[in-house]
């Protein structure tokens, strides 16, 4: 049975969730040649005729890619339960993947439970599935994989060219892969040396400078944080070293995760319920760069909103997904409460209100304007400045009462180039809304673009 994937040419953008057109979660990245690809799972809402209104519910898995940490392009749905021959159909529980390439072949494991299991086949099983290319057409495999019983696969190719499996169920655990990488090469293994108390699950082995890193999420107290242990063997023992990320501020249950070195910098990429807040079952990918010391240790990440890659100054950005926000003045909600897929807006209070977006591309274009999408119901006025409150001005824009959005294009003040961090800042009493901002080309660079 072949899964095709379909090409939907939309696109997401650098800041955090990475994806906001669909709930994701679970992300695995890996890079393929030149770009990077994410593997998550794919949360959806279920209601009581699918049997689990308020548990995690998911059918079927999309791939997403990038070159440059900035656009993130969706290659479509790759596995479905309806296509794989062996899965429960009614299952919704297609949790955590990964996708790993050997010998020019790419092979996606996921989990999901079996139809018409027997006693012995209860709970979750790891199937896979095999493509030529890594954003599919993915060929699920008959069966799944013989010996193994849990959930969130997890691959690596050590130097040697052995494959090893993890995987876990209430412990986790690990096995060697044959050559075709379908089946266990040896018997599984508990993977002992991890802390005992609480929930693990979702691991992440990779390695780097001979020592193997096994990452994975843990209940140590009431929800998951990301934690690592190191050894000298894919398979242990691992002496536990400290926490990647700590538990989420406000509550989602689940982390799960993935690390990866893209162009010489790693990233961790994880997710969060940012489009989802009073539900965590519906989650969101995202990711932050992490840093290894000198001694080969994980220093701990800060999430952030800010997230990965540059923005382009000539598309939206969206300055709500801000790198930092004034203690005063400044908050950020839904553009609309019914529709979280539409983002957030920054609402600014006063002319205490500020916040700063980093990494803003405007390579060396001439710049003389800019279109703000804003609105003041009670008029108002508010500027963009180059790197601080107090930096050079580059634009303002002056509002008279409009409860309406406004998208309003201003000549500049100072034309910016290069990599450029921005702060928007109020600059009357009254409240002023942002959606987005874009500078826009002279009509001479916008002529040599068409030709």
């Amino acid at each position: 049975m072949v899964c095709v994937a379909v090409c939907l040419g939309t696109a997401a953008m650098a800041q955090n969730p990475l994806v906001m057109d669909q709930f994701t979660a679970d992300p695995t990245a890996r890079v393929f040649g030149d770009r990077i690809y994410v593997y998550p799972s794919h949360d959806i809402r279920c209601d009581e005729r699918q049997g689990r209104p308020d548990w995690f519910c998911m059918e079927d898995y999309h791939v997403f890619s990038s070159s440059n940490l900035t656009e993130w392009e969706d290659h479509g749905m790759i596995v479905s339960q309806e296509n794989v021959p062996w899965a429960d159909e009614e299952a919704y529980s297609m949790w955590a993947p990964d996708c790993i390439e050997k010998d020019g072949k790419y092979y996606f494991y996921f989990p999901t439970r079996k139809k018409e299991a027997d006693a012995n086949e209860k709970g979750f099983s790891i199937g896979v599935a095999v493509a030529d290319h890594p954003e599919g057409p993915f060929v699920p495999q008959d069966q799944p994989i013989k010996g193994v019983r849990g959930i969130d696969p997890n691959v690596l190719i050590d130097n040697d060219g052995q494959a090893y499996l993890y995987w876990s169920e209430g412990h986790i655990y690990g096995a060697k892969l044959k050559d075709n990488m379908l089946e266990l090469a040896s018997p599984p293994k508990i993977l002992k040396d991890l802390p005992s108390k609480g929930l693990k699950e979702g691991p992440f082995v990779f390695e780097r400078e001979g020592i193997y890193y096994m990452t994975y999420p843990h209940v140590e107290n009431k929800t998951e944080r990301l934690e690592y242990a190191i050894g000298n063997n894919p398979l242990g023992p691992f002496e536990f070293q400290g926490v990647i990320m700590d538990e989420s501020p406000t509550g989602c249950w689940t982390n799960h995760h993935s690390l990866v070195i893209f162009r010489d910098q790693w990233y961790l990429f994880y997710h969060h319920n940012d489009l989802s807040p009073d539900f965590d079952k519906n989650r969101s990918i995202r990711a932050d760069s992490l840093f290894f010391d000198t001694q080969g240790k994980i220093k701990k990440v800060t999430p952030t909103y800010r997230g990965i890659g540059l923005s382009s100054a000539f598309e939206k950005v969206h300055l709500d997904r801000y790198s930092r926000l004034s203690e005063r003045g400044a908050v950020i909600t839904f553009l609309d409460e019914s529709n979280p897929f539409l983002g957030w807006k920054t609402v600014l209070e006063n002319e205490e209100g500020w916040i700063k977006y980093d990494a803003v591309d405007f390579g060396k274009e001439n710049t003389q304007s800019m279109t703000w999408r804003v609105r003041a119901p009670r008029g108002g006025n508010v500027q963009i400045r180059q790197g601080s409150k107090e930096g050079k001005l580059i634009s303002k824009v002056e509002m008279k009462r409009n409860a309406e959005w406004q998208s309003i294009t201003v000549p500049l003040a100072h034309s910016p180039s290069g990599i450029k961090d921005l702060v928007l800042k109020g600059n009357s009493p009254g409240i002023i809304e942002v959606d987005w901002v874009r500078w826009e080309k002279t009509k001479e660079k916008q002529g040599e673009l068409l030709e």
